[in-house]
């Protein structure tokens, strides 16, 4: 894919209209051009500027009996003699109530969250890895060539171990790119499927996570650890990933260290 493609595409793309196919073609070409990277990240920039609260403003809260006070002067108004029994107001009052929903969920529904894109983009970097020479820059079993070789490559210095002995070896590391930044990407393996482990430097200190999604057909795991963000996407059974996770996360202190 040339500049002028994913030019073309961007916007669908930020906005997560693309299928499976078109995302891989554009994100690969993202992840190769310095120009399109900037370009995807201002779009996101002002999308999420679109989004903000402040944008917007808090109904008052007595909005809603306004309206229904004005319903019933309109209706004492204009409604033929007799016929203003209440009957029409019980069906007005609740129109002009929901009408004020609508009207209040409008800002709400402007497309997909930021966390909807990331594990959009989560997902298809981990199909992408599945692709013919695409699962590892270091491919290596040993822990001791994997996390040396990112030295350098980033600004921060991921976590890595091996969890063979638990039944999830380590198959070797590559560079990714997520976020609208270069991201370490560990690889491991249950039977024959596949694991992708994506860290980066997390802005929030705080222990955070969240259950078990699924996407595309894959499951994707989340949390925020040990000041970095870990995100885990694999096709093994629900119960199986979950127990990777858990013990992922019992070992990276030791990881660190």
């Amino acid at each position: 894919m040339d500049c002028s493609k994913a030019e073309t595409l961007l916007d669908a793309y930020v906005d997560a209209e693309l299928d499976p196919l078109r995302n891989l073609d554009i994100e690969e070409h993202l992840h190769g051009c310095a120009r399109c990277a900037q370009s995807h990240s201002d779009r996101q920039t002002i999308r999420g500027g679109l989004k903000t609260a402040s944008l917007y403003f808090k109904a008052p809260a007595d909005l809603e009996k306004r309206i229904q006070r004005s319903v019933r002067q309109a209706a004492k108004a204009e409604a033929p003699a007799g016929w203003f029994s209440g009957s029409w107001l019980k069906i007005a009052a609740p129109l002009a109530t929901a009408a004020l929903v609508v009207l209040m969920l409008v800002p709400y529904f402007g497309g997909p969250s930021s966390e909807q894109i990331l594990t959009q983009e989560v997902v298809a970097s981990h199909i992408r890895s599945l692709m013919v020479n695409h699962l590892a820059d270091v491919p290596s079993t040993d822990e001791h060539t994997v996390k040396p070789w990112f030295n350098g490559k980033l600004d921060f210095s991921p976590p890595v171990g091996d969890l063979a002995k638990q039944g999830f070896p380590l198959v070797g590391g590559r560079l990714d790119y997520l976020n609208n930044r270069p991201v370490a990407a560990l690889v491991y393996q249950r039977d024959k499927h596949v694991i992708n482990v994506f860290i980066w430097p997390s802005d929030n200190s705080a222990q955070t996570g969240g259950p078990i999604k699924t996407h595309q057909g894959y499951r994707v795991i989340r949390w925020t650890g040990s000041g970095m963000n870990f995100w885990v996407v694999s096709d093994l059974e629900q119960s199986q990933l979950a127990k990777f996770a858990d013990l992922l996360k019992s070992s990276l202190a030791a990881w660190a260290s």
